[in-house]
């Protein structure tokens, strides 16, 4: 379990604040119904702070292993979609693709990611 903070810049794009990456700030950016998971998140703030466990706890909600795989276009690596389904009572079909930084923080692309805000 670890808590991430997200921030939403100017231009209203999403980052995750990871210190230990390497790679370029390009990497960190939330696309593809990521960014619009952080919106649902976030209630109009532009930082948040979100827990993410590959454990079930009190409290969280799930977003659902769908399929791996890259999405098209420029995108760099390969990537895994996932879906959330349900968050505080509300109901969503809500598709976002998680790049391999997802892969760098939990090791692997877990079936469920667990998560609160």
């Amino acid at each position: 379990m670890r808590t991430f903070v997200f921030y939403k810049e100017i231009s209203g794009r999403w980052y995750v604040d990871l210190p230990e990456w390497e790679g370029s700030k390009d990497d960190l950016e939330m696309i593809a119904g990521a960014d619009s998971f952080l919106e649902i998140l976030s209630q109009g703030e532009e930082e948040i702070c979100v827990t993410l466990s590959v454990l079930d706890f009190d409290g969280s909600g799930k977003l659902e292993l769908t399929k791996p795989g890259r999405i098209e276009g420029w995108e760099i690596g390969e990537g895994s979609w996932y879906r959330l389904n349900n968050y505080i009572g509300i109901e969503y079909e809500l598709d976002m693709w998680l790049c391999d930084v997802t892969k760098f923080v939990f090791g692997y692309f877990p079936e469920i990611i667990y998560f609160k805000r």
